[in-house]
C-alpha cells in the first residue's frame, strides 16, 4: 500500500514539474524585456530602436525598456547581448560594424554568435558634392580622380564604415585613387563637404536629407537598386552609368543571445514583426528616409554572410583587414 501511495506522490510531483514548465513557457515574457541599443541616445540606431518598441506592450504584454551600452564602435553593447542570460528578456539591436570586427582585428563577435531575429532597415551609401561643386554627375568626378590620381578627397564616418568600403569598392571596380579623409561620424564629413575641405562626402542616403532639401549639397549617386523615395532626381548607382551587382549595405537588425528556448525566440519573433509592421514606427522610418526591409532569421543569416564576403577584399583595399 504505502509502495502504491509513494507511486502516485512521484507521479504527481512530475505532473506539476511538467505542467509548471509548460506554464511557464505559456506565460513567457512575464516581464519588461530588455533591448540593447550598442550606440549613443539620441543618434539614428537609438531613434529607430525607440521607436520600432513604442507600443512593443500592445504586442508582448509587456514593455520592451531600451537600454544604451556604448563603446569600442559598438562592441561593448552587441557583445553584451550576446553574453547575455540566453532566457529571452534580453534582446539587442546589431549593426553593420559587427560584419566586421574580427575581419579588423577589434572584436570576436559576428553575426554566427546571436540567435537572429530579424532584419529592420538596410540603406546604401550616397555621394554628395557642394551644390555649387563642378563635378555635377559621378562620370565627372571619376573620369577626375582617374586623371588626377590622390586629388579628390573623400570624407566618411571613419575607418571601416560602411561609407568608407563602399567609396573603396567604387575605387577598386573602377580603378580610382581617392584620398580617405576619416572623420567622428558622417556630420562632420557633410559639414566638410559643404565648406569646402574635401571633394565629396560619402554618407548613408538618409544622412543628407536636410542639405539636399536645402540645396547646399548635390547627390552624384544613391548606391541601391531604385531610386529613393525622398530623393527623385537622386540616380542609382547604376543610372550614373557604375553598376554594382554586390551593394555593401549599411543595416540594423535584432539579435538574442545563442540558447534561448525555442518557444521564447518564437514569441519574440512574433512579437517584434508586429512592432515592425506598426504604422506608427513604419511612417517615422518613412518620414526619416530610412528604408525598412524585413527578413527573417534565416534570410537574414544569408544577408550578412553575403556581407562580410563583399567587406573583406574593400577592407584589403584600404589596409584594414587583419584577419586573412
Amino acid at each position: 500500500m504505502m509502495k502504491k501511495i509513494g507511486f502516485i506522490v512521484i507521479v504527481a510531483v512530475l505532473s506539476i514539474g511538467v505542467a509548471g514548465t509548460y506554464g511557464s513557457a505559456q506565460q513567457f515574457p512575464s516581464k519588461d524585456i530588455t533591448l540593447i541599443v550598442p550606440w549613443a541616445a539620441g543618434g539614428g540606431t537609438d531613434t529607430i530602436a525607440r521607436t520600432l518598441v513604442k507600443n512593443a506592450k500592445k504586442y508582448f504584454g509587456v514593455n520592451v525598456n531600451v537600454v544604451n551600452k556604448t563603446g569600442g564602435l559598438g562592441a561593448v553593447g552587441m557583445g553584451s547581448v550576446a553574453t547575455a542570460a540566453p532566457d529571452g528578456y534580453t534582446a539587442g539591436v546589431i549593426t553593420f560594424h559587427l560584419s566586421n570586427y574580427r575581419m579588423m582585428g577589434l572584436a570576436n563577435l559576428s553575426y554566427k554568435d546571436y540567435s537572429l531575429i530579424q532584419l529592420i532597415n538596410r540603406e546604401g551609401a550616397a555621394a554628395s558634392v557642394a551644390f555649387n561643386s563642378k563635378f555635377q554627375t559621378l562620370k565627372d568626378l571619376i573620369e577626375f580622380a582617374k586623371k588626377n590620381p590622390g586629388v579628390v578627397t573623400a570624407g566618411h564616418a571613419g575607418a571601416g564604415s560602411v561609407q568608407h568600403l563602399s567609396l573603396a569598392s567604387l575605387g577598386l571596380r573602377e580603378k580610382v585613387k581617392f584620398v580617405h579623409v576619416p572623420f567622428d561620424g558622417s556630420a562632420p564629413a557633410r559639414t566638410a563637404v559643404v565648406g569646402g575641405h574635401v571633394t565629396v562626402a560619402v554618407t548613408t542616403i538618409s544622412e543628407v536629407l536636410q542639405l539636399y532639401r536645402g540645396k547646399m549639397v548635390k547627390v552624384l549617386y544613391h548606391e541601391d537598386t531604385k531610386r529613393h523615395w525622398l530623393y527623385p532626381d537622386v540616380p542609382t548607382i547604376a543610372e550614373a552609368g557604375y553598376p554594382n551587382a554586390k551593394i555593401i549595405y549599411d543595416w540594423r537588425a535584432l539579435g538574442a543571445p545563442k540558447g534561448v528556448p525555442a518557444d521564447r525566440m518564437k514569441v519574440l519573433i512574433a512579437g517584434f514583426k508586429k512592432c515592425f509592421d506598426d504604422p506608427e514606427f513604419q511612417k517615422l522610418a518613412y518620414d526619416l528616409g530610412l528604408a525598412t526591409v524585413y527578413l527573417d532569421s534565416k534570410a537574414l543569416g544569408a544577408f550578412l554572410a553575403e556581407m562580410e564576403e563583399l567587406h573583406r577584399p574593400a577592407l584589403e583595399a584600404v589596409g584594414l583587414l587583419k584577419e586573412k
